[in-house]
């Protein structure tokens, strides 16, 4: 192992040794030897097989075959999403062809950021996260079942399934994916119509057609954003069948992975038992921040697998990832950080090549369980379909594209693509990968908003056509939900375009798709928990330098305690509309960026009761 990706996992083991035992201990105390619903009193029994018929029937009333939950993210809204329609029914004749028995245990809800990116609904967008999770943690809380099966795509969808799966964590669990859509217009080239819009030099109907060729099929968008991330980074952590990601919709290969995944998890229930609490653990857990900085990742992640890692009894923090980037080579070349997208990607090996060539430079752990089996070393394989069926065989050992795909002997950077910043306006999260070089060092003056909308209209009036560092404050969890700021990003490059140094400084989100713009962001303490961002004002200079890893603002720090708080968050009583209402809870017990911008808490041993007293 690389001494530093050791170094890592052990002080993350050391850290969390308290809370992982008790979550273990507690887990380990639900398993039960053969199928739970054999524990029920008649009544309830009978109300968990009341609408089945047939053979499902008499399997749930014999109590001897394991029962596997469905947790489904399917609507017809999304593209990523509307493929999954169809898998229950499969899934529940490979699971009866298997020895076991498959239920539709609960649909959890899947916004779209796309369709709600600066818009009042983006506000929902991170708690959605949670909402998903305890949705999980309904559909799994009847006690009829052994195993399940989790279904979903983008953004918030896993890390939520993943969250309210991990409180059942002696139930084995694989996550299920959808693929991507087939490549359309290519992304460089939407996001050049996007910027010319904002200039007023395209039209809305030019717009339209370039995100309408962009956007195009059942599927999930083909950029490298936080839906592929997610994809990735959860196959490397051994949650997917190897090779399970990319794979388009629509597909035979697709269909017989969906249907290898019932087979598989009965196997994991009844004969292999693998619950999910072994294999989300600390070198898994490194694994996944792994081959988010080797592919330049979202930087949502740098939340939810803190949150992830959280609901296993696991403390990731902030620190772990800036180390490991500073190790972690970049291998891949998609956009933002390049024109090929994630076809392209799988297309030149995929994850199986990147899993190969970082096992072999000793910056991932093979000794983890996976829902393949032990050992990480079986992602090296690829799915294919034969006259036999369904079988995994051995991909290339160099890539097809190194355009797109390099190995560590050759990387694109020497270090990963995101890094943390520090200093007195807190910590912040910045994407390099997409960045150049000559623009990641920015000394300007600010201009304070506390809207896009606000933005958007000084950039029209061509109030910002100079050198500026605009700060975009109260974007936080618990100002505002901490919406996507994807809105901003033609402007800002139409700024940058026109020769002025330009930085973005916030508390909100970008994503997975920041693109070239230097931008600090989920800056902590967050402008309404009272930090430093709260004070800044127009004309202070603000220096973001991701080369040395800082983010100032150039006043006397005692100047800058006594100013005034000039503007807030919104009040319970604005902050309505759009469902927002609904969510007033989450928002007063969210916690800040680098925890998770959770509103479970980190899990601590308190959370484990009786278990952590034990330990």
């Amino acid at each position: 192992m690389h001494p530093v990706v050791e170094e890592v996992t052990r002080r993350i083991e050391a850290r969390s040794a308290t809370s992982r035992a008790a979550y273990l201990e507690r887990v380990a105390a639900a398993r039960s030897e053969g199928p739970v619903r054999a524990g029920l009193a008649c009544s309830n029994l009978a109300h968990g097989f009341a609408a089945c018929g047939g053979s499902d029937r008499l399997a749930i009333r014999g109590l001897r075959k394991p029962g596997v939950a469905i947790v489904s993210a399917y609507n017809d809204l999304l593209s990523a999403h509307q493929p999954l329609g169809e898998y229950p029914e499969w899934i529940k004749a490979a699971t009866r062809e298997a020895g076991g028995v498959a239920q539709f245990a609960g649909g959890v809800p899947a916004m779209c950021d796309g369709i709600t990116q600066g818009r009042a609904g983006m506000e929902l967008s991170l708690f959605s996260r949670e909402v998903i999770a305890m949705a999980t943690g309904v559909a799994l809380s009847h006690e009829m079942f052994d195993g399940a099966l989790l279904l979903g795509v983008c953004d918030k969808i896993v890390p939520g399934l993943l969250i309210g799966a991990l409180a059942f964590g002696h139930l084995p669990a694989i996550l299920v994916p959808a693929g991507p859509m087939p490549s359309g217009l290519p992304n460089k080239e939407k996001a050049r119509v996007r910027q010319l819009y904002a200039e007023g030099r395209a039209s809305r109907e030019d717009l339209l057609e370039a995100e309408s060729a962009s956007y195009h099929s059942p599927g999930t968008c083909t950029f490298y954003g936080t839906a592929n991330s997610n994809q990735l980074v959860v196959e490397v952590m051994g949650l997917h069948l190897p090779g399970a990601s990319f794979v388009p919709p629509g597909t035979p290969l697709r269909r017989a992975l969906t249907e290898e995944a019932g087979r598989r998890i009965v196997a994991l229930a009844r004969d292999e038992y693998t619950p999910l609490a072994e294999v989300v653990s600390e070198r898994s857990v490194v694994n996944g921040v792994v081959s988010l900085l080797a592919t330049g990742g979202s930087t949502n992640h740098t939340m939810h697998l803190v949150a992830i890692a959280a609901a296993a009894g696991i403390e990731l923090t902030w620190d772990d990832f800036s180390d490991l980037s500073a190790v972690v080579p970049l291998l891949a070349n998609v956009y933002p950080n390049g024109s090929a997208d994630i076809n392209h990607f799988h297309a030149a090996g995929g994850v199986q090549f990147l899993v190969g060539t970082l096992l072999d430079a000793g910056l991932l752990h093979d000794d983890v369980r996976t829902v393949a089996g032990d050992g990480l070393s079986r992602y090296r394989s690829e799915p294919v379909l034969t006259g036999e069926g369904l079988v995994w065989r051995e991909v290339p050992t160099r890539s097809l594209d190194t355009d797109v795909l390099r190995p560590v002997s050759d990387p694109f950077a020497e270090d990963g693509g995101l890094r943390m910043l520090s200093g007195n306006l807190g910590r912040a999260v910045i994407k390099v990968s997409a960045v150049a070089p000559e623009h990641r060092v920015v000394r300007a003056p600010a201009r304070v908003f506390t809207s896009q909308r606000a933005f958007d209209e000084a950039f029209r009036a061509g109030e910002l056509d100079r050198d500026v560092a605009v700060v975009i404050r109260n974007q936080g969890p618990q100002a505002n939900g901490m919406p996507e700021l994807h809105g901003l990003t033609p402007a800002l490059g139409a700024l940058m375009d026109r020769g002025f140094q330009v930085a973005l400084i916030t508390d909100g989100r970008m994503s997975g798709a920041s693109g070239k713009i230097p931008s600090a962001i989920q800056v902590t303490p967050e402008a309404a928990a009272g930090g430093a961002l709260a004070r800044v004002e127009d004309g202070d200079v603000v220096v973001l330098d991701a080369e040395a890893g800082t983010l100032d603002v150039l006043v006397d720090e005692a100047e800058l305690a006594a100013r005034p708080v000039r503007d807030s968050a919104p009040d319970e009583a604005s902050w309505v509309g759009t469902g927002r209402e609904l969510f007033t809870a989450l928002r007063r017990a969210v916690g800040p960026a680098d925890q998770g911008a959770s509103v479970f808490g980190p899990m601590t041993p308190g959370h484990f009761g009786a278990a952590a007293a034990r330990v």
